[in-house]
């Protein structure tokens, strides 16, 4: 910049308002002044182009210059709690000049859903702190307009978008004015609503949702004037397990969760951790029932008293749904926008709708999964504030991409938490894999090291290709399985890898925070000897299955542990149980019948595959269990 130029620039800019040029440049239009080689027309352009935007609409060269300048676009989001401030802030950060409106049909705004439940709970101490940022000041409507520009519009519903004219009607829900907002730009980041069965009783006292502040600082108030005798949650889902937690744990209130399906988190675990969660539950004093359904919510004097299942009738004063949520996209698909036939906007990998001009994302969309190549629906606020960004940066001209999903999740129940990504191998085979899923048990840290907890993982893989599809975890520390799922999560993202890179993957390794090979080197490896036909395995669902039925299949039960850890279980059921630790089963392998069928255990799995080894060399066929006796016990098995 030559002298004396940079001073007049500033002035100019100064008095424009005393804004940067956008992050793309100068327009079109100045540019080729510039090429010209005449700087100072362009500077005076700038300051033209921003008199343009303080002119507004009723400039007879707005539209002109509306090609020219990125900075007079009036950007308006629908939703005010994850994605729509994301975007807005983003947005306006890269466009100062720009006019972001932002409304919401709620009273309060940015705020952390997920984390409802934990201030219900006590952990979150008061509700104001779900609405802060890290420097602990409120994002209210009044921090957004003074500190990010952005015009923010609460208790206001939008009713529905003239696409052709560019307007949203709004509603204000106190006194029901109506009105017409106009737009260059959309954001649709309505959210979604929770699901409640239409079922007799569902419009009773002391019968909703927990997924508003609101509804959250009622139910917490509840709690504190012991108002709650006996809470039932109607749904296995994350937040009902989270709530059942809070009750129970800091409350002390009888809590019972009413799950659908067979067993709990049915699209997120696999039956044998949905079981260790079900054990880690009901240690707290919550009762779980699964394969129910809710028929009916009886009630007195206007509040419910009572609900009734297929199975049995409870009581209740409280019940609180938790059986999903739905896609508010039905503003979207009156307008004419493309959205997916079970609800959820389709966009494009910029986020963008069928109309160009109009954004979506959040809780309102659907996303492409990487893995299975479908649309799937993934309603989480880590999603929205991503793909918040990426709205805000493609408003302002930017060029950036969403491709997509894997599916990563983490949950924390009572002791225990739970952690996945990718596909279940329920999902792996629905999506047309031919997949298997294998499951062990290993120290999270090195066995020496006073600190350790038993993390059980297990991995999804394509049987064919070996292609590592999915993970998902369980465990004490929940930090440290997340680490690890985390790691898994990257590599499924960004490529697709097998089991021989899931093996060699590196990690970071110190004793106290790993063992030197990480279990989930261990996962892969366990799972290439059983793709290999090296090792035969049978989940704890398929050992106890042949345990209970062992008067019809005569098989033999071959425990492994070391000293006398077997010894109790022999002597308990000595027709069926031998207690062979590993280092005697070369001395003693004839004490193992080679006419009946034999299924090995030991503490975590990795005993036994030694012994399967020695014994198919003596001609002994066998299965093991995978996880073995820990798996058992973290699931509450007794034999």
């Amino acid at each position: 910049m030559k002298p004396g130029r940079g001073s007049f620039l500033r002035r100019t800019r100064a008095d424009a308002g005393g804004c940067e040029p956008p992050p793309r440049g100068p327009s079109i239009f100045r540019r080729f002044i510039l090429i010209c080689g005449l700087p100072y027309l362009a500077d005076l352009l700038y300051v033209g182009e921003r008199q343009v935007v303080a002119w507004g609409r009723a400039c007879p060269f707005y539209l002109f210059c509306r090609e020219v300048s990125y900075m007079a676009q009036q950007v308006l989001v629908i939703g005010g709690v994850a994605l729509g401030p994301k975007a807005a802030c983003r947005y306006k950060r890269l466009q100062p000049d720009s006019h972001v409106t932002m409304i919401d049909q709620g009273t309060y705004i940015s705020y952390g859903g997920c984390g409802i439940p934990y201030f219900v709970s006590g952990d979150v101490g008061s509700m104001d702190a779900l609405r802060q940022t890290s420097a602990h000041v409120l994002r209210t409507p009044e921090f957004f307009e003074k500190l990010r520009g952005v015009e923010v519009l609460t208790q206001t519903r939008a009713l529905s978008i003239n696409r052709k004219q560019k307007t949203v009607t709004v509603e204000n829900t106190v006194n029901g004015e109506k009105r017409d907002l106009a737009y260059d730009k959309l954001v649709i980041a309505t959210g979604s609503t929770p699901k409640v069965p239409p079922i007799p009783g569902h419009d009773l006292k002391n019968v909703g949702t927990v997924t508003c502040l609101e509804a959250a600082q009622a139910v917490q108030a509840d709690c504190a004037a012991r108002k709650i005798n006996h809470a039932v949650i109607v749904g296995g889902g994350f937040i009902g397990l989270e709530m059942a937690v809070a009750l129970a744990d800091q409350w002390g209130i009888r809590t019972t969760v009413i799950e659908l399906l067979d067993h709990l988190l049915p699209a997120q675990l696999s039956p044998n951790l949905a079981a260790m969660a079900r054990h880690d539950l009901e240690e707290l004093g919550v009762t779980v029932l699964t394969g129910e359904k809710v028929l009916e919510l009886k009630g007195k004097d206007g509040a419910v008293c009572q609900l009734v299942t297929d199975k049995r009738t409870l009581d209740a004063d409280h019940v609180i749904f938790s059986v999903g949520v739905t896609p508010n996209s039905q503003i979207a698909a009156d307008a004419g926008l493309v959205c997916h036939p079970r609800g959820g906007i389709v966009v494009n990998n910029h986020m963008q709708t069928s109309d160009p001009d109009i954004y979506a994302g959040g809780d309102c969309v659907v996303v492409h999964n990487i893995l299975s190549g479908e649309q799937s629906y993934l309603p989480l606020g880590s999603l929205a504030n991503r793909q918040g960004r990426v709205i805000g940066t493609n408003l302002a001209g930017g060029d950036e991409v969403f491709e997509g999903v894997v599916g990563s999740w983490c949950v924390k129940l009572n002791k225990m938490s739970a952690c996945g990504t990718g596909l279940t191998l329920v999902q792996a085979k629905r999506a047309g894999f031919d997949a298997v899923a294998v499951s062990i048990e290993q120290l999270d840290k090195a066995h020496f090291y006073p600190e350790k907890s038993m993390m059980t993982l297990e991995a999804v893989v394509d049987k064919h290709s070996r292609r590592v599809l999915g993970m998902q975890g369980f465990c004490t520390d929940g930090i440290a399985l997340k680490a690890r799922i985390d790691a898994v999560a990257a590599m499924l993202q960004f490529a697709r890898p097998t089991l021989n890179d899931l093996a060699n993957l590196e990690v970071a390794y110190a004793p106290p925070f790993a063992s030197a090979l990480d279990v989930v080197n261990t996962v892969a490896n366990v799972a290439d000897n059983v793709l290999a036909g090296r090792h035969k395995v049978v989940t704890p669902d398929e050992f106890l299955d042949l345990w209970e039925h062992r008067a019809e299949n005569h098989y033999v039960f071959v425990d492994g542990r070391p000293g006398q850890a077997g010894h109790s279980l022999a002597e308990k059921h000595p027709d069926c149980w031998l207690a062979i630790p590993m280092e005697e089963l070369e001395a003693r392998m004839h004490e193992i019948p080679r006419d009946r069928p034999v299924a090995l255990i030991c503490n975590t799995g990795s005993r036994a595959y030694d012994m399967q080894i020695k014994m198919r060399r003596a001609g002994i066929d066998s299965v093991n269990a995978e996880g073995g006796m820990q798996s058992m016990k973290k699931r509450g098995q007794d034999f």
